[in-house]
């Protein structure tokens, strides 16, 4: 038999307990349940009110650890709505695919006056061929005669909505009985719906840490200080994660835990530490009682592989290109489509987040960012041509896009948060519009002190 998949598309701006209860219901029900935050929609505009970093984490946050269920955050990446016939598509390769529906969209259908019918892209066509689980709210009444022709029929006798926890939220109200506990305190830590602009700092106190613990394996001192710090240890249900070592500890303990949209503290044990903070500055071998926490984004990069395919990911740090033979790289550079380095003559080029700029992009010759700074960078290694040309400075709206010239002479190969991707042709980055990483620091970490020893580095010793 084939599997299951129920599908439940919505804007969940925010989702509530309600949601969480009908997707828990639902997993009960079928082998995997999809949830799908809508991109941009015309007919929907408080959608654009909050930007989509933050709806998906908010997603991630409300939808964890149910059984067999999986956010998919493909139209707030790619900002697009994906209409009901592309999503039947996009899943049946994986099952039998069963789209969520409330009642009311469904009211009419006996004369073929319900939204689907009217509203909906194929609406009659979809009507039916497509699956259907058909959720009857209180409230909505519904005769047999309105359903599809292929249904199945689920009472839920619960009731919410975002708009009423949006208005409670708005006007400082308590959120505990409409919202996840987890997700209340999310949009508390970022002011979401609060008629401003969220801020991309925010200072917590830390009353009751419960910790998932990553220290370097290798490293005597991290592991000394995950000793000291047990007594937080919660790896079951933690409420921020810490990596103990050095930068190359923390960036795959990102890479691997960021869709838990936990923050993450670092405690340096090994040498500079950029995206660590100073054991010296944590007295009694206890966390700050406050963290200010800084929101950084990852880059969203798209190689394209000599055989023509495409293979996408996420990286807190780089990704590049460089030459895969003796013969020199050739590659065009364009920004926001436009070309801006027709031939750079090169080993390579490397496209770097602030947060990764202190280690290969600095190496290469970049000016480091602190790590709050809002732009990425653009670095060249070993440039030939154009002569003295080493880096660029890039807005979080640009899109870098760098091709080979003379592929099959000059081939190059792809490299993301410093995984070999293979031979390609051509790669595209811009920052994401999904993934951001909450980073902690204690307030005594001084992130512009590092950067200046990095620049001003001191006279060697006589």
């Amino acid at each position: 038999m084939k599997r299951t998949i129920a599908v439940f598309g919505g804007s969940f701006n925010p989702p509530g307990i309600h949601h969480r209860q009908i997707v828990e219901q639902l997993a009960g029900q079928f082998d995997s349940v999809v949830v799908v935050p809508c991109g941009p929609r015309p007919d929907k505009a408080t959608n654009d009110h909050i930007p989509p970093t933050y709806r998906a984490a908010m997603a991630d946050v409300s939808f964890t650890g149910i059984r067999g269920v999986e956010v998919d955050l493909f139209d707030l990446e790619q900002e697009v709505f994906t209409r009901t016939h592309d999503l039947q598509r996009r899943y049946e390769p994986r099952g039998e695919v069963w789209h969520v529906v409330g009642g009311d969209l469904i009211c009419g259908g006996s004369k073929c006056e319900s939204v689907i019918h009217r509203r909906w892209e194929n609406g009659r066509e979809m009507w039916e061929k497509l699956n259907f689980v058909v959720l009857s709210r209180p409230g909505v009444e519904l005769t047999k005669d309105d359903l599809p022709p292929r249904h199945r029929f689920i009472q839920i006798n619960y009731d919410g909505s975002s708009d009423a926890i949006r208005e409670r939220i708005y006007h400082g109200e308590p959120l505990q009985d409409l919202v996840p506990q987890q997700l209340a305190g999310y949009i508390d830590r970022h002011g979401l719906y609060r008629g401003s602009i969220p801020a991309r700092a925010t200072r917590v106190k830390l009353d009751n840490p419960r910790l998932l613990i990553i220290p370097d394996q290798r490293n005597p001192k991290a592991l000394e200080w995950a000793k000291k710090l047990e007594r937080y240890s919660c790896p079951e249900d933690p409420n921020m994660i810490v990596a103990i070592g050095g930068d190359g500890t923390m960036l795959p303990v990102i890479h691997n835990n960021w869709r838990k949209r936990l923050p993450f503290f670092g405690i340096n044990s090994g040498h500079l530490g950029f995206l660590l903070n100073d054991a010296k500055y944590l007295t009694d071998d206890k966390l700050p009682p406050e963290i200010i926490f800084r929101q950084m984004p990852m880059l969203y990069v798209e190689m394209q592989r000599s055989d023509g395919s495409w293979v996408n990911g996420l990286t807190f740090s780089d990704a590049w290109v460089e030459r895969a033979t003796g013969q020199t790289a050739w590659l065009e550079v364009k920004v926001d489509g436009r070309v801006r380095l027709p031939k750079l003559i090169c080993d390579g080029a490397l496209v770097s987040t602030a947060a990764g700029s202190t280690a290969y992009a600095h190496s290469m010759g970049a000016t480091p960012l602190l790590a709050d700074t809002p732009a990425w960078l653009l670095v060249g290694s070993n440039v030939m041509n154009p002569v003295r040309w080493k880096s660029a400075l890039l807005s979080f709206d640009s899109q870098v896009e760098i091709t080979a010239l003379n592929p099959s002479k000059r081939p190059i190969t792809g490299l993301m948060y410093g995984v070999p991707q293979g031979e390609i042709i051509s790669m595209r980055v811009r920052v994401s519009r999904i993934a951001t990483v909450e980073l902690g620091f204690s307030p005594m970490h001084d992130m512009a002190e590092k950067i200046a020893q990095i620049q001003f580095p001191p006279p060697p010793a006589e």
